[in-house]
């Protein structure tokens, strides 16, 4: 884990004309211009925490419309409607350095990396909370749909919005001073709570993708940064039946983006199932037969953090955001740590994230959620 940088600069706004509280426990909250993040400051100003707004700035391209502005404008708003104080980071050099470079990196080497996640550890969860606290913050906040319960990471009440997934990277310590004030409400109570406080965001749309990225596509970005080379589709049989535009567009399980130009009246939507970046080739099948037989069952991990020992080795475990659960063994390949599945698991990309969970029935702390016990990075297959 690296530190964040000392030179991040911080800006103060004056936009609250009351003096700071002496009584009640500060909260910093991250607001991001969304309804999310301001319904969670709304929450806590009422649960009589001493509030204090902060808009992160993150990393953008040049050559991208610009939107932090309207991002950090529409965060001051919801700061003047509540009467809180207001500040600005500009945190653009780490997020390059912690987010952009690193995911470009393993883009280059044929991965397919969780940039949302290194933005919870770098910035959300690392520069924030370094500056809050050096300003006297005994809490950060932000509007995850998570939840926090006697010292556990828990999923969020709303299924649908659930971002337990984007935050295996936090620690024991980083939940002893988060708070997550969501996480036990659905989305539909968020709009509802934003709609009965005023707030100039109860309408606005949720923001989709990448924060630094807005309305571009992950193959537009990439197509500024790393050089595609165009390539061969092959079929499981080593046959050239089509053309694809660059390795580094493409995931396992994906069936899109690839030209197939040699098939049959009767075969049906084919599927990435291998990709060789020294050849620079892609292998497609759609038989479900092939596409099963070249999906993994075991894993080697790396980075793996555990916010909670597994008391089994049994497991569940996502490895894709909003995918299902799936069962698993945890076991030793060497000294590092893999993970075995019941079967074999399609779609599954090198690179991403595989979060472990401990079934509600099996956790007293569960409540109404199951609870996340960490997780790592899918590194590679093991045969």
């Amino acid at each position: 884990m690296h530190g964040p940088s000392m030179s991040t600069k911080i800006t103060s706004l004056n936009i609250s004309t009351k003096p700071v509280m002496s009584s009640g426990d500060r909260v910093f909250v991250g607001l991001s211009g969304g309804v999310d993040s301001a319904v969670s400051a709304v929450l806590l100003k009422e649960q009589g925490y001493n509030v204090t707004g902060v808009f992160i700035k993150a990393w953008q391209p040049d050559w991208m419309k610009c939107s932090w502005r309207d991002e950090r404008r529409d965060a001051m708003k919801v700061a003047i409607t509540l009467d809180i104080p207001f500040l600005f980071i500009d945190a653009e050099k780490e997020y390059k350095q912690g987010v952009v470079d690193k995911m470009l990196s393993e883009y280059k080497a044929g991965r397919t990396p969780n940039p949302d996640v290194l933005c919870n550890r770098e910035i959300k969860f690392g520069i924030f909370w370094q500056k809050a606290k050096e300003l006297g913050a005994d809490f950060i906040a932000t509007g995850h749909y998570a939840q926090i319960e006697n010292g556990c990471l828990k999923e969020s009440k709303d299924k649908e919005k659930d971002q337990s997934y984007f935050l295996w990277t936090l620690t024991p310590e980083d939940l002893s001073h988060t708070l997550f004030p969501v996480g036990h409400l659905e989305k539909s109570e968020v709009r509802v709570l934003a709609q009965k406080y005023k707030l100039p965001v109860a309408w606005k749309k949720d923001s989709q993708g990448i924060c630094f990225l807005g309305n571009v596509s992950m193959e537009e970005f990439l197509s500024h940064y790393v050089t595609a080379k165009l390539g061969k589709v092959f079929n499981t049989d080593g046959e050239v039946i089509g053309k694809h535009h660059g390795l580094i567009y493409y995931t396992i399980g994906e069936r899109h983006g690839f030209e197939v130009t040699k098939k049959s009246p009767e075969s049906g939507p084919f599927y990435v199932v291998d990709k060789d970046m020294e050849t620079n080739s892609l292998v497609v099948s759609d038989k479900e037969s092939e596409i099963l037989e070249f999906s993994p069952t075991k894993i080697l991990l790396q980075d793996v953090n555990w916010l909670r020992e597994p008391e089994s080795e049994e497991l569940t475990a996502r490895i894709r955001y909003r995918g299902e659960k799936l069962p698993l063994r945890l076991t030793l390949s060497g000294k590092k740590l893999a993970v075995e599945f019941d079967e074999p698991v399609r779609g599954l990309s090198l690179g991403q994230s595989i979060v472990f969970y401990l079934p509600a029935e099996a956790s007293v702390e569960a409540g109404d959620g199951e609870v996340c016990l960490g997780g790592a990075v899918m590194d590679k297959i093991i045969v």
